[in-house]
């Protein structure tokens, strides 16, 4: 058996395996662009495959070494990748700028912070392993460009229609480019040191020759918008890298625009680390101890048994912890299926998150089921479960040595739970307004109940639902 061979045959172990064989079948017979920074959505709609499923087989094989995971900031205006990491750690920055866009952003992991995986070259050789062999556009379309771009196959084509002209230059390299600038706004852009030069072309058109020199360098700073006339343009451009660069002059006009502006889901960063299979994987791989990023939308579950104390006291520690063990068991499948992750259990108390309310609403319902049933079984009513609800900003930490969450929603998530009645789910107004989780209440036939609650610590009144 081959080394390769034997790397599926342990995803095949860890992993779903119609999913390990679609994933298999790339790998051996897909094109290189295809195994270069997969988007684990795309494949997985691609291959009418489950999301979750997907993730968690990627995941498998990363951890395998079948593949290299990554972490790229993007650009949320043009969707270029600013940075990439093997970890979440490597995304330290306070914040981000793109040349191309002139702008600045704040990392937060909602949508700035894609995760993709590329075939290791252990397994098999790709020309993306070798970027600065890649032609050209080829290195806009898999090195710039994050997987949240929904670039055509006839990329090339629709950029040649804004493009003026495209070189390559090697390390030291210095060249002479000659171009007719057209009455429209023309970016100079390197897709190596994301270097940008922007033109604004107004006025008389003119017959005479206009210069303009630019230097490529890893510490390039934005110069202001030169002013020129339509009419011939000579450009020097001059390579002060240790690598290969491509910089193009194109028309920053509305083709390039729908280009860019053409979208597809991704797997983010806040996704993967509300995932339980990437918690199991990766535990304590995560987060440096002085790093706080910012996730401006999550949504938080908590449970606690009521009377727990008392169940021991009734029937025994034995029973009661075959019980507890069990109701652990099933709120960790059911939090899974539904897309979230469990962060912690205190005593009989679970803190889990999903990465949105209506996930967090259907793995509630389903455990408040599950409770009724599990006490069905055993002919009581041991299993008193609480469950509290809400959603909003955080910060994602690491606390004792594992990934972690931090911020007044975590709170209010908390008090919420305290005072939810057992086999009642208490919600706050920012989850019963989501309309998707509007749609889970109506087909199921629940009622929602609202009252004004002072939450301890919060220092306000907040307005809390009850399901039932």
């Amino acid at each position: 058996m081959s080394e390769v061979d034997a790397l599926f045959a342990a995803l095949r172990q860890a992993a779903d395996r119609q999913t390990v064989e679609c994933i298999e079948n790339a790998v051996m017979r897909g094109s290189d662009r295809d195994l270069n920074r997969i988007n684990a959505l795309a494949f997985a709609k691609a291959h009418y495959l489950d999301e979750e499923k997907t993730i968690a087989a990627l995941l498998h094989a990363a951890r395998l070494g079948v593949f290299e995971m990554t972490w790229n900031v993007l650009c949320p205006g043009c969707g270029g990748v600013l940075d990439t990491g093997a970890t979440l750690k490597t995304v330290d920055q306070e914040s981000y700028h793109c040349a191309l866009c002139a702008a600045g952003y704040e990392p937060t992991l909602d949508e700035m912070v894609e995760v993709t995986f590329t075939v290791s070259p252990r397994v098999r050789r790709i020309a993306a392993h070798d970027p600065d062999r890649l032609p050209p556009l080829e290195y806009y379309r898999q090195i710039f460009f994050s997987s949240g771009v929904d670039l055509p196959e006839d990329f090339e084509a629709i950029f040649g229609r804004i493009l003026l002209e495209i070189i390559e230059l090697d390390p030291g390299e210095k060249a002479f480019v000659s171009v007719r600038l057209p009455a429209q706004f023309v970016i100079i852009f390197d897709a190596v040191t994301h270097s940008a030069q922007f033109i604004d072309v107004q006025g008389e058109p003119t017959g005479e020759r206009q210069n303009l020199s630019m230097v490529i360098s890893r510490g390039h700073a934005l110069s202001d918008t030169l002013t020129l006339r339509p009419g011939p343009l000579r450009i020097a451009l001059e390579n002060h890298t240790d690598r290969r660069v491509v910089p193009n002059i194109c028309v920053a006009g509305d083709d390039l625009h729908n280009l860019l502006g053409s979208r597809r889901p991704f797997l983010t960063a806040k996704r993967l680390l509300t995932n339980q299979s990437f918690r199991d994987i990766y535990r304590t791989d995560t987060l440096d101890v002085d790093q706080r990023l910012k996730i401006t939308s999550l949504t938080f579950l908590f449970t606690d048994l009521r009377g727990s104390t008392a169940l021991y006291e009734r029937v025994g520690d034995l029973a009661a912890f075959d019980l507890v063990r069990a109701h652990f068991r099933v709120l960790h499948e059911i939090v899974a299926t539904e897309a979230g992750a469990v962060v912690k259990t205190i005593g009989d108390a679970v803190m889990a998150t999903f990465p949105s309310p209506d996930r967090a609403v259907a793995a509630a319902l389903r455990m408040r089921e599950a409770m009724l049933q599990l006490n069905a079984e055993h002919g009581s009513d041991d299993l008193l479960l609480k469950i509290g609800i809400h959603e909003g900003p955080c910060l994602a930490v690491n606390l004792n040595d594992r990934q972690d969450y931090f911020g007044q929603t975590v709170n209010i998530a908390s008090r919420v739970q305290g005072l939810a009645d057992p086999n009642v789910i208490l919600t706050t107004e920012a989850i019963v307004g989501d309309a998707h989780v509007s749609e889970i209440l109506r087909d199921s036939g629940i009622s929602s109940v609202s009252r004004m609650e002072e939450l301890h610590g919060i220092g306000r009144e907040v307005k809390i639902f009850a399901l039932s």
